[in-house]
């Protein structure tokens, strides 16, 4: 018991000793001209806030995320698989991945998804 507490002990030390040493030598020099300014990505302070963004990215982004909730819906039916009927999965997949392949053509046939500057 008292090798475990020691361990720690010493485990806990390094850790400490470590972030110390961090905290030390990753100091960044804030007498900078651009660090000190209040925007450091390039964007003027004083000019609007609100820049327009592109609807069209937007939608490329709604879809992305539909596609990736998708997998989270998919991946437990792969662990249910050996507890189900297998006609009644297959015919449960074949729906779901029929309902996201219309959705896709829709999307398509919108044009939603030509990427036009």
């Amino acid at each position: 018991m008292k090798m475990i507490f020691y361990m720690s002990l010493i485990i806990l030390l390094i850790n400490f000793l470590l972030i110390i040493m961090l905290n030390l030598f990753s100091k960044k020099s804030f007498m900078d001209r651009e660090k000190s300014s209040p925007f450091e990505c390039g964007f003027d302070p004083k000019s609007t806030a609100r820049l327009p963004f592109s609807l069209h990215f937007f939608l490329i982004a709604v879809i992305f995320l539909i596609f990736d909730v998708e997998i989270t819906l998919l991946l437990p039916m792969i662990l249910t698989l050996k507890y189900s009927n297998l006609l009644n999965y297959s015919i449960l997949i074949i729906f779901f991945i029929f309902i996201l392949l219309m959705g896709l053509y829709h999307e398509w046939s919108q044009g939603a998804l030509n990427w036009t500057l």
